[in-house]
């Protein structure tokens, strides 16, 4: 029976092909593959075909018009990801020994925190010009999917997920505010009880959101039910509902800094408000953190407050 060793592998497969099998499993399908390494889609073809062969086996199927990786594919391609990242520890561990900081930081974050990472990113990278981030932002949902994927060096998200194997590190105090336009006619009460909000027309996130987890638990917990007005699916479009009227929400207080400025809103009185959460760095257990990664954790956890409240 023909077995597969390590002197086979090491002749017959490249690491380009390991980067392209990667591709084509993250973006599902070779045509975007193709984009985001700048080949064309016959290459990438050519060279999965190649690796399949090298292996003795399929690495995707077709199933229901899309592309799924086989059980060989699977084994694969978690090899491939171990070896990649091995290369870019390497990468960051000789770079350290010239006392250098550099290489490239993917980070990944849910959408409430776009209001505030790309000013902890600037800061950062005037320290350290040398590394290259790389900032994808997207929903709750999508974040988790790249967690499991082990896609980011480090994700950025408000409540961190219980059912996967991750270390989290709080850097940065999250305090939920119940918002309303100016003028609202409870905008000059204090200590608005909280079963007063349910006679209010409620604009609340997507089920899922962060945010939304974090009022479904705590109306929960006052034995409230909480039936939304309308449910939209991005902060700027809570916002501007709001601006003109619709009803109230809550919402970060970091992603309010504009509006309440120029008072194109305000923040409600509301009793057990602000909700204080936590913004958190997360990352898989597993994964070793490169020094770029690493220095931007220490950066955020010890100076990330500092600087946003300056």
């Amino acid at each position: 029976m023909f077995r597969l060793n390590a002197d086979t592998l090491a002749r017959t497969t490249t690491l380009r092909q390991l980067q392209i099998l990667v591709a084509v499993a993250r973006y599902g399908g070779y045509t975007r593959a193709a984009e985001a390494l700048h080949l064309t889609q016959p290459t990438i073809s050519m060279q999965v075909k190649k690796l399949s062969d090298n292996i003795g086996l399929p690495l995707f199927e077709h199933r229901d018009k899309k592309l799924h990786l086989t059980n060989a594919g699977t084994k694969v391609l978690a090899a491939s990801q171990d070896i990649l990242q091995r290369l870019e520890l390497l990468g960051g561990e000789i770079s350290s020994l010239t006392g250098e900081i550099k290489g490239e930081l993917h980070i990944a974050v849910v959408t409430t925190a776009k209001y505030f990472m790309p000013h902890l990113l600037g800061v950062f990278i005037q320290r350290y010009p040398e590394i290259q981030p790389r900032l994808f932002v997207t929903n709750r949902e999508q974040i988790l999917q790249r967690l499991k994927e082990n896609q980011d060096d480090l994700l950025i998200m408000g409540k961190v997920p219980d059912e996967l194997d991750v270390t989290a590190t709080a850097f940065l105090d999250n305090d939920l505010v119940v918002i309303a336009p100016p003028g609202h006619r409870l905008a000059k009460r204090r200590a608005i009880p909280l079963k007063q909000l349910l006679t209010e027309r409620f604009l609340l996130r997507e089920p899922g959101s962060g945010t939304r987890l974090a009022m479904d638990k705590l109306f929960s917990e006052n034995d409230l039910n909480l039936t939304p007005y309308m449910e939209l699916g991005s902060i700027e479009a809570i916002k501007q509902a709001v601006m003109a009227g619709l009803g109230i929400s809550v919402m970060s207080r970091y992603n309010l800094r504009l509006e309440l400025e120029g008072n194109r809103m305000c923040i409600l009185d509301v009793k057990g408000f602000p909700l204080r959460r936590h913004w958190f760095a997360v990352h898989s257990t597993s994964r070793k953190l490169s020094l770029a990664a690493q220095t931007f954790l220490d950066f955020i956890r010890d100076e990330g407050s500092a600087i946003l409240h300056d």
